[in-house]
């Protein structure tokens, strides 16, 4: 295993890491059922405080936003619409709440695992284009919210295999209209996948 060191969370620029995480690979282990994982391609910046489609705009801190104030380099998920778990990557150093909410994946191992979760054919799994369709797959809940993502049951890892010299795109993010110009912010990253 290659995983990612609890200092690469600790990175300021909330923005440079969802695109240096674009490429790399987020694998789980859940409840000993086996590996699943893909790799990460669209990501998504919140830029804490400052950022008005942030949960911890204006220094928001609730029971659930409590872990984004953590230190980086743990898992944020929460429920969205009373249904879908999302799952974020705290960064920064604690009392800074940067998160990077992962929007989708390629997947790579456990593709039976995957499927079993999902309901979906393995050839369906091409790719997990949705924040709640790769949790699902992944076997990830609210119960692993301030989960260390260098332990054993949810990780990132390098992934020197995989070249990253494919087309980046840049947009405004998802679902963020409340948000008013801050929804504008050029903050998610999506990695076009060759082949």
């Amino acid at each position: 295993m290659n995983k990612l060191p609890p200092e690469y969370y600790l990175n300021p620029d909330v923005v440079f890491l969802a695109r240096d995480l674009l490429g790399k690979a987020l694998l789980t282990h859940i409840d000993g059922q086996g590996v699943t994982g893909g790799i990460i391609v669209e990501t998504e910046a919140y830029a804490g405080e400052i950022d008005r489609a942030s949960h911890a705009f204006a220094g928001r801190r609730t029971p659930r936003t409590e872990t984004m104030y953590m230190q980086g380099g743990v898992a944020y998920v929460y429920l969205c619409y009373g249904m879908h778990h999302l799952f974020n990557v705290v960064t920064n150093i604690e009392g800074i709440p940067h998160a990077i909410l992962i929007r989708g994946i390629k997947p790579i191992t456990g593709q039976e695992l995957m499927s079993i979760r999902t309901g979906k054919q393995p050839d369906k799994l091409e790719l997990l284009n949705g924040p709640g369709k790769l949790t699902k797959a992944l076997g990830i809940t609210t119960r692993h919210d301030k989960t260390r993502l260098y332990d054993d049951s949810i990780w990132i890892e390098k992934n020197e295999d995989q070249p990253i010299h494919n087309k980046i795109i840049t947009g405004p993010r998802v679902g963020v209209d409340y948000a008013g110009e801050h929804a504008l912010w050029p903050y998610r990253f999506s990695l076009l996948l060759e082949g």
